[in-house]
């Protein structure tokens, strides 16, 4: 328990400390116009109050990342606990933060227009493409999990196909309704069910004091078989850094009334989102010293869903655990409407399509939801269906991220900033996804000695077209 303590301290001092040096370095302006004000529209640009924005921010990037995401993380053992805090600290809460700064400074963009600013019209081509088929995955693989809850809760004849059906007839209304409408208005009933959870877990981590591995005996059990690097940067997918979140930021970056907000709502919101995920790796460190990664019964690995709620039942009570098995589903609910939505406004915002109108919604979104049912389908007329899909939504996400960080750093050269706060992370994460996409079986399924070079040389390759663009740059 003195690692795990050690770690959520860390986390709360890293947002204090780094995050106001970070909030120094992009020197907020409480008299810039914001676009809620300038560009208000009644559909997508709505002021609301800042605790709101703060609550639908969490919710739009807590999804299964932080929980199935951190529990398959803890299978690496109390590494995990090193990135989620270093990768929250020093890369996520960071990449959140100005991405979500710069799309409220450039009148609310969405996260392709941002790429395509700093990185070129092409780069904007290919970041288009690749977010949207990210926003596609998401709503995908965010509906299966909770639905599988859902019907573990419910009598058989609410099987889980009819909570599939359910829920998507709800990203169907949150993604075409105005924002103030139903995500505007559930969301804070989310939020206290999912805090609810996150609380409930950490309070019983106290009381039951679990005798959990300590870092400086080793990394802990590890039931793993892949290697820690780079498997586990991107299992836990949403819990350190995820360029998920930087297709989310700007929906609440067309909603915020002064620029003094971005840190609580941008770097706040994600580290919550890493205690929420270091709260899990510890529940499920502990889950998997007690029980083991396989069932000794039936011989079948533990799924994120089945531990989830093993812990939330036999932690909190049958009451308790209900109300901490709904904040488990409220989170990947929150995250499949939300990028459904920003699926929506990125084409639109590509094609310059007004959304005022409910048949120019319409006409960008049914394409949208018919791809999204077809990926829902194939999930589960295929034994390995939602596990493929779910890795390359994994990678899909950190290689977004890979995009951000390089833009982001850009913006840092030419504000004359500190840009080694970005280009640092975005150097590792070039590492970590090349490297993944070679040695992963979904992917090339080579060798480790094959891999870890490539990775060497991609970050070389990528440090030397920065340098390169650097001195350019410098001189112009």
């Amino acid at each position: 328990m003195i690692t795990f303590s050690i770690a959520l301290v860390l986390l709360l001092v890293g947002y204090w400390l780094y995050g106001s040096y970070v909030n120094r370095l992009v020197a907020p302006d409480s008299s810039r116009p914001t676009p809620a004000v300038t560009k208000a529209d009644g559909v997508d640009f709505i002021p609301l109050p800042t605790w709101k924005i703060f609550m639908i921010q969490f919710l739009n990037i807590a999804g299964l990342g932080p929980i199935f995401g951190a529990i398959m993380g803890a299978q690496f053992g109390t590494a995990s606990y090193l990135w989620i805090v270093f990768g929250t600290i020093f890369a996520g809460a960071v990449h959140d933060f100005l991405s979500g700064t710069l799309s409220l400074r450039n009148g609310g963009e969405s996260l392709p227009e941002l790429i395509g600013r700093y990185l070129g019209q092409k780069t904007k081509k290919v970041a288009c493409v690749f977010t949207i088929v990210l926003m596609v995955l998401v709503g995908a693989v965010f509906v299966s999990g909770p639905a599988e809850l859902l019907a573990g809760m419910t009598p058989e004849v609410l099987d889980i196909y009819f909570w599939m059906a359910v829920i998507f007839i709800y990203y169907i209304l949150a993604t075409m309704l105005p924002i103030d409408k139903i995500i505007g208005r559930i969301y804070p009933l989310f939020a206290f069910a999912l805090l609810f959870m996150a609380v409930g877990i950490l309070v019983m981590l106290y009381v039951k004091s679990p005798d959990l591995p300590e870092i400086w005996n080793g990394f802990g059990t590890k039931y793993e078989k892949n290697p820690i690097f780079p498997m586990m940067f991107i299992s836990i997918a949403c819990g350190a850094i995820s360029g998920f979140h930087a297709t989310q930021s700007p929906l609440m970056a067309r909603c915020i009334t002064n620029e003094k907000h971005c840190r609580p709502v941008f770097y706040g919101a994600m580290v919550t989102e890493g205690i929420v995920a270091l709260i899990w790796a510890a529940a499920a460190t502990y889950f998997f010293h007690e029980n083991g990664i396989v069932d000794k019964v039936t011989g079948i690995a533990y799924s994120g869903a089945k531990v989830a709620t093993d812990i939330s039942v036999e932690w909190l009570g049958k009451f308790g655990g209900i109300l901490a098995i709904l904040g488990i589903v409220a989170a990947p609910i929150t995250s499949g409407d939300t990028a459904l939505r920003s699926a929506r406004l990125i084409v639109a915002d590509f094609f310059h399509i007004e959304q005022r109108s409910i048949r120019r919604r319409l006409m960008i979104c049914i394409p949208i939801f018919l791809v999204t049912i077809f990926l829902l389908v194939y999930s589960f007329s295929d034994a390995d269906g939602f596990k493929i899909i779910w890795r390359y939504f994994a990678w899909c996400n950190q290689t977004l991220s890979v995009f951000t960080l390089w833009a982001v750093t850009v913006w840092m050269v030419r504000e004359k900033k500190n840009y080694w706060i970005t280009l640092l992370p975005a150097l590792f994460m070039t590492c970590v996804c090349s490297t993944y996409i070679v040695i992963a079986p979904e992917g090339l399924c080579l060798s480790a000695a094959v891999a870890y070079p490539v990775g060497i040389c991609s970050v070389l390759i990528a440090a030397a077209w920065f340098a390169g663009w650097f001195r350019k740059e410098r001189k112009r």
